[in-house]
């Protein structure tokens, strides 16, 4: 062994935490739509078409679930239901 060698110590780097977006299921969205399920906000979309396509697979495997778009423009809901007999 050599005694002059030092030895490298890992140096401790902290690294700072990445801001979380957080999504609360009790605030509506500012924009785009929204899945409302049961009352409350699941999963947000920017297109409206997405959104139905979303809401019409989720109630054809759970008819047990009322399942709504929330138009944020708009602030209005409708009834997935209601989309099926529209088309």
């Amino acid at each position: 062994m050599v005694k002059n060698q030092m030895i490298k110590k890992p140096t401790l780097r902290i690294q700072e935490p990445q801001p979380r977006n957080i999504q609360r299921a009790d605030i509506a969205p500012a924009n785009g739509y929204a899945m409302v399920v049961d009352g409350h906000f699941k999963t947000r979309f920017s297109e409206e078409d997405a959104a139905n396509t979303a809401a019409s697979e989720l109630l054809a495997n759970f008819p047990m679930l009322q399942v709504e778009i929330y138009n944020a423009k708009e602030k209005s809901r409708m009834l997935v239901k209601e989309l099926a007999t529209q088309r």
